[in-house]
């Protein structure tokens, strides 16, 4: 195990651990290119499905063109704000799809209305139905590249260094 924070390969996210990340977190940055080839990224709600993350957006957001233009993508996706506290993390690079489709709609707005508000039918209905527009599409990330991060195990092993120092 290194003794400094140059190499983190010994620091990573298991694959419970990221699990419950995905499962805790409902929010994510998404991140492109624009036409310039300069990175932009936004907050945005997702839902995890198959080992692929679905998101949406108005068909007239930049991110849209954006990777119908260049389909290469990242999301990142962090603990901070979960019970899991601060520190954990996941990147993921990958393509985009874009699914303008009404079957993928209908499963994706159920799935990410009952993600965001699963304890109020009412409102989850509400937030359905105003997904529902003309011009919305659903984002389909395909990962291809995962970096993954679990800062605690780097905090405990500086504790464990402090205290054998």
């Amino acid at each position: 195990m290194s003794r400094d924070f140059e190499h983190l390969s010994d620091y990573g996210l298991d694959a419970k651990t990221e699990a419950g990340l995905l499962s805790a977190q409902t929010e994510c940055t998404f991140v492109w290119s624009t036409k310039d080839g300069s990175p932009l990224g936004v907050i945005m709600s997702y839902v995890m499905r198959e080992g692929h993350l679905w998101l949406t957006a108005s068909s007239n957001r930049g991110r849209v063109s954006a990777v119908g233009r260049d389909p290469r993508v990242a999301v990142v996706i962090t603990s901070t704000g979960t019970e899991l506290g601060h520190g954990k993390s996941v990147t993921y690079r990958g393509t985009c799809m874009v699914h303008s489709d009404e079957e993928t709609k209908r499963w994706f707005y159920a799935a990410l209305g009952e993600r965001r508000f699963p304890d109020d039918e009412r409102y989850r209905a509400e937030f359905v139905r105003t997904l529902d527009s003309v011009r919305r599409v659903v984002l389909e990330v395909t990962p291809t590249e995962r970096i993954a991060i679990d800062l605690a195990k780097m905090h405990t092993r500086a504790d464990m260094y402090q205290a054998s120092d």
